[in-house]
C-alpha cells in the first residue's frame, strides 16, 4: 500500500510515497534505526548496536511501519500505533545523510493531520539530549514528561490552532 504525499512547498522538494513495511523489512529499518540513532546514544555513552537493533525488532508491526521513499528509494520510516484515546510516532528515522533536508517536517505534519482528522492526541518520546526534542517542540509538541532517559511530549490539534 502506498500514499502518496506530495511537496508542499514546506516540506522536501521532491514527491515522498510512505509504503507499508512488508515483513521482510524488519532487519532494514533496524539497521537504519542504529544509524540514525548513533549519535544520540553515543553523545549518553548508550549505544549498543544489538540492543538498538533487538529493541525495534521486538515490536516490528508492519501494518504499523510506513517505509518513506523517493522514486523507490529508502530515506527514513516511522511507526504510527493507534491506541484507543491517541496515536503514538513510536518511531521516525531519516538516513543520516539526508537528515535536515525537511523530510522529518513532512512525516510529522502528515501524522499531525491524521491526529487532528481522528481528534486525537499525537503522542510520543524522544530520547533526553537528542537533537529529536527540539524538533518536537519547533513543531508544537510540548512536554508532558521525563523519565530516566526518555522525555515524553504530546500534540494537540487545538494546541496548532493558538500558536
Amino acid at each position: 500500500m502506498s500514499e502518496p504525499s506530495t511537496s508542499t512547498g514546506r516540506g522536501p522538494s521532491i514527491p515522498l510515497d510512505f509504503v507499508t513495511a512488508g515483513e521482510d523489512d524488519g532487519e532494514c529499518l533496524a539497521n537504519l534505526r542504529v544509524a540514525a540513532m548513533r549519535p544520540s546514544l553515543e553523545a549518553i555513552g548508550r549505544f549498543d548496536p544489538a540492543r538498538a537493533k533487538a529493541r525495534f525488532l521486538e515490536s516490528f508491526i508492519p501494518d504499523e511501519t510506513l517505509r518513506i521513499e523517493a522514486s523507490g528509494q529508502l530515506l527514513g520510516f516511522f511507526v504510527l500505533r493507534t491506541r484507543p484515546d491517541h496515536l503514538y510516532l513510536d518511531h521516525l528515522y531519516v538516513l543520516p545523510d539526508i537528515q535536515g533536508k525537511g523530510i522529518g517536517t513532512h512525516v510529522v505534519r502528515y501524522v499531525q493531520e491524521k491526529a487532528a482528522a481522528a481528534k486525537l492526541p499525537l503522542r510520543l518520546v524522544a530520547l533526553k539530549g537528542s537533537p529529536a526534542n527540539g524538533f518536537y517542540t519547533r513543531h508544537g509538541f510540548r512536554l508532558k514528561g521525563s523519565a530516566e532517559f526518555d522525555n515524553a511530549y504530546e500534540w494537540l490539534a487545538t494546541q496548532a490552532s493558538e500558536r
